[in-house]
């Protein structure tokens, strides 16, 4: 009988149950045991967080947001944060103790499921030995290798939805709303919600933003009887010249935390304009909630896909939207660099015939 895991790794998104959900029958239908590995290779330090997947487990759960697995992005297994003297935390190399589980548990491949920070970490321990095929998550859409990943659906859906309330409010009260939406250092929720919620500027971090051309858009509606804006700011945006807006210091072992750009954003445009303005962070309302069909499909498509790549005796890949097919990328091949909005692609043209700012 062969024996499979699947993990879930890095922020949350939605479309994971229905990961969990078809890579569990897929697995299951062909006689195979499936262990779910519980808050990502933490799972794999402390065994006793592991369990049977069955159907009954896995019975209903398509439609949910989260994951039934838990996640974190905290306790990177090759630098694990330990409390060290004086309270002070240092960084340890536990990726022994992970491999030495996955064989005591007689492990024949992992289902690892993450955006480019779970894919590096996979990659390093395909590198010891371990069997693993990698599933495409995050909201950011910033993985390389395949068209779209699970997740990013939701999440412009979500800004959309909240961008298409906004405009009522602000024409009524005649406010500049600044919307900071997630995305880390790629600028795809943004640019897509933007578009299709009507806004009338997008800030993105691959265009390092001019508050000068932002304010003449704004200008340039008051003339014409337009007395209110939208301003959707990506969280990793950053004026020219300038540097990431974050809201705390880094901690040990996991990335840097940010936002705030869009309140920066907000006040200097109330200061140049004179124009009252607000903000709205949707923050980790973008993760959160039911997926979308679209999002629910496609990661219906890569659990039952992962699962048929372990059965051909294929590894050290990543299952990838090539549409209309889903096919496997090497992992080297999704996180040799991010993947970012193409400013000469026909999304970023759109934008800009449609008289859009987008801050340069």
């Amino acid at each position: 009988m062969t024996r499979i895991a699947i993990s879930t790794g890095g922020g949350d998104a939605p479309g994971l149950n229905a990961v969990i959900r078809a890579a569990t029958l897929s697995a299951l239908a062909r006689g195979w045991e499936v262990l779910g590995i519980a808050r990502g290779y933490e799972g794999l330090l402390d065994t006793s967080r592991i369990r049977r997947l069955d159907r009954r487990a896995v019975r209903g759960i398509a439609h949910l947001g989260g994951t039934i697995l838990g996640t974190t992005n905290k306790g990177h297994p090759f630098e694990y944060p330990v409390a060290g003297a004086g309270g002070k935390t240092r960084l340890v190399d536990r990726s022994g103790e992970v491999m030495a589980s996955y064989r005591e548990l007689g492990i024949d491949a992992l289902i690892a499921i993450g955006g480019d920070g779970s894919m590096r970490i996979a990659q390093r321990f395909i590198e010891l030995g371990m069997k693993v095929v990698g599933v495409p998550k995050t909201i950011d859409n910033d993985l390389e290798g395949t068209v779209v990943t699970f997740g990013f659906d939701t999440a412009v859906t979500v800004a959309t939805e909240a961008i298409d309330r906004l405009h009522s409010t602000a024409e009524a009260h005649r406010r500049v709303f600044c919307v900071e939406v997630m995305g880390r250092y790629a600028g795809w929720i943004a640019l897509h919600a933007g578009i299709a919620g009507g806004a009338d500027v997008i800030l993105i971090p691959e265009i390092p933003f001019d508050l000068a051309s932002v304010c003449a858009k704004i200008r340039a509606r008051e003339d014409a009887g337009r007395h209110f804006s939208i301003v959707v700011v990506a969280e990793g945006a950053t004026p020219r010249g300038g540097e990431l807006v974050t809201r705390a210091e880094r901690e040990a072992g996991r990335e840097v935390r940010l936002g705030g750009i869009g309140e920066r954003v907000a006040s200097a445009i109330a200061e140049a304009t004179g124009k009252e303005t607000r903000t709205v962070v949707l923050g980790h309302l973008q993760r959160g909630g039911t997926p979308t069909p679209r999002d629910r499909i496609l990661a219906l498509r890569f659990g039952a896909a992962a699962v048929r790549t372990i059965a051909d005796g294929t590894f050290g890949v990543m299952v990838a939207l090539d549409p209309p097919a889903v096919r496997t990328v090497p992992i080297t091949d999704a996180i040799k660099r991010m993947k970012s909005v193409p400013l000469d692609g026909d999304t970023v043209m759109t934008a800009r015939d449609m008289g859009l700012c987008l801050g340069d």
